[in-house]
This record gives C-alpha cells, structure tokens and sequence, in this order.
C-alpha cells in the first residue's frame, strides 16, 4: 500500500468533518480499497476510545468491553443500513446502488466516530468524577440515569451532525425534497436498527450490582427505547 495515498486520505478526513462536497463526492463515487480501510480505522479508533470512557465507569474489564462492542454497533449498523438504504434510495428518487449507499454510510460514521473520539476525554473526566459504578446504592439511581442520558445525548449529537453531512451529500445528488426525504428514511432506519443492535450488545455501561460481562443473558429481551423512557422517567420522578 502505498504510503503516502494513505497519509493523503488520512488527511482528508478533515474535509470529511468540514463537509467539503468535493471530497465527499469523491470518495462516494470512486471506490478505493484504502479510504474505506480508513473510514473502518478511524471508527474502531474513535468509538473504542469513547467506549473505553464509558466502560471505565463500571471496570477496566467493562472498559474493555465496550472499547471492542461499540466500532462493532457502527460498523454492523452500517451493513445492515447500506443494504436497506440501497434499496429505499431509488425508490426515493436518488440513483445509488448498494456500494455507494455503504460509502455514504461509512463516511457518515465516520465523521461520528471522531466526534464520539473527541468526546471521550470529557466523558471520562465526568466519569472520573462521580462515584464508582459499584458504590452506587439504590437511592442514588438519579446519578446513574444522569450519567445514561448525558451517554446517549453525546451519541445523538454526533449523529447528527454526522447526519447534516451526509444530508449535503445527498442534496447534491439529487434535489433538495429528494434529499430530505430520502435521509428521512434513511435515518428512520439507521435510528431502529442502530439503537437495537446496541441493546442486544449491551452492556457498554453496566448496571450496579450486576457482574461484569460481555453480553447479557437476556440479550434479545426488552427494547432501548424502554431502557431510555426508563431513565428518563426516573429523572423527572425520581
């Protein structure tokens, strides 16, 4: 491989972020072994640092765990949504098959994976300043459901506006109504599959006074959207 094509695409993964439409097109319609080798790096990269953030809270074990499990919902999510995004995609008005469908896609978590990378040293130092997972009691349930939503609106965040750069890419392919009602959908997708794959791969946190462990027992019962109203109604109930 050679070595300075890849310093190149590396560094252009700032344009990524800066949402240059001339990058973004480019990478979309030509397809280069290297900068998909990329995109796959920086979000193992960046979503393990920020798993790591996360998982320290519980164990260094858990923070392990989550350092391995989160790149893998990003990239399993980016499967799953490219092979459903290449089928909406003409049926919305935009001509892209499957292959550019997995490029956008993969640019777009990309551009996530290092927001979600840049996070994680201020995740960790709110971590780092409450108490340990372990020490929590039942009566101190608000931090825990807290430090959750903070989790989860840091992760809305990033995507985003890893969204809004994918959205000027699509407009540029098409027109603007065919833009937004194809990233509509394509986002509609993306938030089901995405969030669920993240449930059955839980924990990335843990809960307290459960063991630390790679996956649940239970993995495939209950929803996130139940685990997220739950936290939610605990804040504003406590």
């Amino acid at each position: 491989m050679n070595s300075n094509g890849t310093m190149a695409s590396f560094s252009q993964t700032g344009a990524l972020l800066r949402g240059n439409l001339a990058i973004l097109v480019q990478w979309l319609c030509d397809w280069v072994a290297r900068r998909i080798l990329i995109c796959v790096t920086t979000i193992v990269i960046g979503c393990g640092c920020f798993g790591a953030a996360v998982g320290l809270w519980n164990s260094p074990m858990q923070a392990l765990y989550s350092a391995a499990k989160l790149p893998l919902v990003l990239l399993l999510t980016c499967l799953g949504n490219a092979l459903l995004n290449g089928m909406l995609a003409p049926l919305l008005g935009l001509n892209i098959g499957f292959r550019q469908s997995l490029v956008a896609i993969l640019m777009s978590f990309t551009i996530a994976a290092i927001i979600l990378g840049g996070f994680s040293p201020i995740v960790a130092f709110l971590i780092w300043n409450v108490p340990a997972l372990a020490a929590l009691t039942a009566g101190a349930n608000l931090i825990y459901s807290f430090i959750m939503i903070v989790l989860v609106a840091v992760i809305a965040f990033a995507g985003v506006a890893a969204n809004l750069r994918l959205l000027q890419l699509v407009q540029s392919l098409s027109t603007v109504a065919i833009g937004r009602r194809t990233m509509f959908a394509w986002l509609t997708v993306n938030l089901f599959l995405g969030a669920q794959i993240s449930w059955i791969l839980r924990p990335f946190v843990g809960s307290p006074g459960l063991r630390v462990e790679f996956l649940r027992d239970e993995a495939f019962h209950g929803t996130f959207y139940e685990a997220v109203f739950h936290s939610l109604k605990t804040l504003v109930f406590p």
